[in-house]
């Protein structure tokens, strides 16, 4: 009795390489991610701005206390209730950098439960 040789089955993983290979080689020649500055260009530099806050935005200092445009505010869902409808669908709150996390989250449920839609973290964008 002649046993026959079983052939194994090969995925065609070369074939596939060799696609991805080219596209990503298509994507480079013929796409330009963004067009390039002008070389006499300069940059405006922001370095030395004074930042403030946006002025419908909850500010929360370090030691969890809250204000409004300069006015204290003893509770989330008394400035939300102070603002127009049309504000409580997005609130931009502005965290000190020493805020403590769990203050900050126990701040953004708080704004939840009185009925704020969406909350916007205010930050500085570091490009150094």
């Amino acid at each position: 009795m002649i046993l026959k040789r079983q052939k194994k089955h090969r995925e065609p993983t070369i074939a596939l390489i060799n696609v991805v290979f080219l596209m990503l080689i298509f994507f480079l020649v013929a796409g330009r991610i963004a067009p390039p500055l002008d070389a006499d260009l300069q940059l405006v530099h922001t370095e030395d701005l004074a930042s403030s806050p946006p002025p419908n935005a909850l500010v929360i200092h370090a030691d969890g206390r809250l204000s409004h445009m300069g006015q204290d505010i003893a509770d989330p869902a008394r400035f939300l209730a102070g603002l127009p409808a049309e504000m409580q669908a997005t609130v931009r709150i502005v965290p000190d950098r020493d805020l403590a996390a769990s203050q900050l989250v126990r701040i953004g449920q708080k704004l939840r439960q009185a009925g704020a839609g969406k909350i916007l973290i205010v930050s500085e964008r570091g490009l150094r």
